[in-house]
């Protein structure tokens, strides 16, 4: 044997020579034996963001935390836009994708760009709560490596103004890192979140080009996904028909309990079909609608509490879907995938589908549009006097508001407009599945009590069905899912929806919502009554603001059902309309107040009764200001206020300052910062929108 080695040593020695090749040569190694590997085949399954990046030779670095969607849709039309101008390779990614603890090992040359919505009275997003553990727990110094920008979206109306994008900033700023520019701040609550991104981008971009010595080309559009069109037709079990996720399709199978019921989680990414098992009109007075919906959930292990939010996965109208598909000349038959170029994107839906189904249940082709759309899409423009007009009304945000934004038109119908109705069918379908935002779920405050109503979810929803203020023969203005709820509630009900302004597909994906069915799942919120069930309640809810407080009301008459013996506080409720004929579940209140006695009061201000002055919920907050500031200052009263948050609710915070300053003697300004600690601890709690 060589070097005097018998038998056993030399073999034993070979079989660790082939192990050692076998694991330097691994990737070889699987990209022989594993099936479809290539290039773009995934290189790191790690959640370390910083291996991550290395991995997939990323050189820039964009974060998101959002709580509906919007952070994300933002942060990728970012990415997209710095991969267009700057031929940078960025890494678009969630939060919650990514153990992020040594994040300041991330190289000195990458900048980290952060998109973060706040939720509730200044709080990170669900998913982004770890994420400020993570900056919590940051030391001075330890990330003085890292360059970064954020960009926050909240809303005005809320105490805590993009409470999550200011904390996230200064605990950056603590641990050393160096910001970029200025702290971004979108401002829902004044409708001007577009415009407050457009500002601050490009006050940025110009900023970014300085300090990473880039160089500005002319935008190009570089696809994310390879877009293939396959041989494979709708009936394949294969391809998604609209399914919202990919659990559904025929060739799969969803789990389920030994007693039978669809296990979950039901969540963000995984809905439950749930029948409505009763809807019904609530408004009497003809010109506008509102649904009382019911959701059954006995077939699932879905749970809710008191106080949650019902998320309602929509899909878009019939007539919305047509203008879409004829705006781009598009087949709504072909099927086609999507194959990630970049190994950090995910597919944005389950995949292979058609044309057709993506655009009505996987696109948000009726929302509002962006200047920096136009900036994107006149590239593809079918001639140059198009082209030229979309340069200017990307770049001149009066003139877009006038002839766009003001006029409630989404994508399908500007384009329309601005061409005199000819088609835009040079503009690639894949563009549109990269640069068209995904419909995502519309959330309502849940009505029903899950005291006593265990397996049903309840959710009353205002229908958005105007007539468009700029001209008599534009389509009117519709919501999305409201309007899906109203296209149920008659076809429920036996009555016809040819009066309706839009119409749904209302059997589903291979019938999967027929029987009058819908995806949904439930969001956890912090609106909760307090659990001492004698502490007193403040609830403040005109229109369908009293959705959440009919549940709180039917969650205290159950509670004394069961514990007759339990004194309740004073549960006061607050509730505006117009008149009678929209004056929300009128027929209830009567039967609550018998069943709890002293304990429940209504108060009803009603805003346009035939000569009568207006009255509002604010105005009745005054009217009983001595006895609500004993509550609060005695008591130890609880507040909430939900619906409206413009109007409604800056007015009753104006109230409830009159009220404690007043009964305490102090400035409103003193007065301000005790609702602020209120505000703080639970004591007042808001669900606005």
């Amino acid at each position: 044997m060589p070097l005097g080695l018998d038998t056993l040593d030399f073999a034993v020695l070979c079989g660790l020579a082939l192990a050692v090749a076998a694991y330097t040569s691994r990737e070889k190694l699987k990209s022989v034996l594993s099936p479809g590997s290539d290039s773009t085949r995934v290189k790191s399954m790690s959640r370390d963001i910083v291996e991550t990046l290395r991995d997939n030779d990323k050189n820039y670095l964009v974060l998101y935390g959002s709580q509906t969607g919007t952070a994300e849709d933002y942060a990728k039309k970012f990415a997209k836009e710095l991969v267009s101008k700057f031929s940078l390779r960025v890494m678009c990614a969630d939060v919650e994708a990514y153990d992020l603890e040594n994040l300041h090992n991330v190289p000195k040359d990458i900048v980290v760009s952060i998109f973060l919505s706040t939720y509730g009275e200044g709080d990170f997003p669900d998913a982004a709560v770890p994420f400020e553990d993570y900056l919590s727990g940051l030391n001075s110094g330890d990330l003085e490596n890292v360059r970064y920008s954020i960009f926050g979206l909240g809303n005005s109306t809320y105490e805590f103004f993009n409470g999550a994008a200011k904390k996230a900033n200064k605990l950056l700023s603590e641990g050393g890192a160096k910001l970029l520019g200025k702290c971004g701040e979108a401002d829902d609550g004044a409708g001007t979140t577009d415009e407050d991104y457009m500002a601050w981008k490009e006050q940025f971009m110009d900023l970014l080009k300085s300090e990473l010595a880039l160089d500005e080309h002319e935008q190009k559009f570089e696809p994310n996904f390879e877009y293939s069109v396959l041989e494979a037709t709708k009936n394949d079990n294969t391809v998604s028909l609209g399914e919202p996720t990919s659990q559904y399709l025929p060739s799969q199978k969803l789990t389920y309990s030994p007693e039978g019921k669809q296990t979950g989680p039901f969540d963000a990414t995984h809905p439950y079909i749930a029948p409505i098992v009763r809807s019904k009109e609530l408004f009497r007075c003809g010109e506008r609608n509102c649904i009382h919906a019911e959701f059954d959930v006995s077939g699932s292990n879905l749970k809710y509490s008191t106080g949650d939010h019902l998320a309602v996965w929509p899909s878009n109208s019939d007539e919305k879907v047509e203008q879409f598909l004829n705006c781009f000349g598009l087949d709504p038959e072909v099927v086609f995938s999507l194959k990630p170029i970049d190994n950090t994107v995910k597919s944005p839906f389950p995949l292979p589908t058609t044309i057709g189904a993506a655009v009505r249940h996987y696109l948000e082709i009726t929302g509002p549009i962006s200047r920096q759309l136009f900036s994107s899409i006149m590239q593809f423009a079918p001639n140059d006097t198009l082209k030229e007009k979309l340069n200017e009304l990307s770049k001149d945000k009066d003139q877009f508001a006038k002839e766009i934004h003001v006029k409630y038109l989404n994508l399908a119908d500007a384009l329309l407009y601005l061409s005199g109705g000819a088609k835009w069918d040079t503009v690639p379908w894949n563009f549109l599945v990269e640069s068209v935002p995904h419909l995502q779920p519309r959330y309502y405050s849940i009505s029903s009590s899950s005291l006593s109503e265990k397996q049903s979810i309840s959710i009353t929803a205002i229908v958005e069905n105007m007539p468009n203020p700029t001209s008599e023969k534009a389509p009117h203005v519709t919501g999305v899912a409201t309007n899906l709820l109203r296209n149920i509630q008659l076809a429920q009900n036996n009555e016809s929806t040819s009066v309706l302004p839009v119409h749904y597909d209302l059997a589903g994906p291979r019938n999967l919502f027929s029987t009058f069915q819908l995806p949904v799942h439930v969001r956890r919120s912090t609106f909760r009554l307090p659990t001492n069930p004698a502490t007193p309640v403040i609830m403040v809810g005109p229109g369908t603001g009293v959705a959440p407080f009919r549940g709180f009301i039917r969650d205290r008459t159950k509670f004394i059902e069961q514990q007759p013996s339990i004194a309740l506080g004073k549960h006061l409720l607050f509730y505006g309309s117009r008149d009678e004929r929209d004056f929300l579940y009128q027929e209830e209140w009567p039967e609550y107040s018998k069943k709890l006695g002293e304990s429940f009061e209504l108060v009803v201000a009603h805003s346009r009764l035939p000569n009568q002055p207006r009255s509002y919920v604010q105005d009745k907050l005054i009217e009983r200001e001595d006895e609500l500031f004993d509550l609060i200052a005695n008591e130890g009263a609880f507040i909430y206020v939900c619906g409206d948050a413009k109007g409604m609710a800056q007015g009753v915070h104006a109230a409830f300052l009159k009220i404690v300053s007043r009964g305490k003697k102090c400035s409103e300004q003193d007065a301000a910062e005790i609702l602020k600690v209120f505000k703080s601890s639970g004591k007042y709690q808001e669900d606005v929108w």
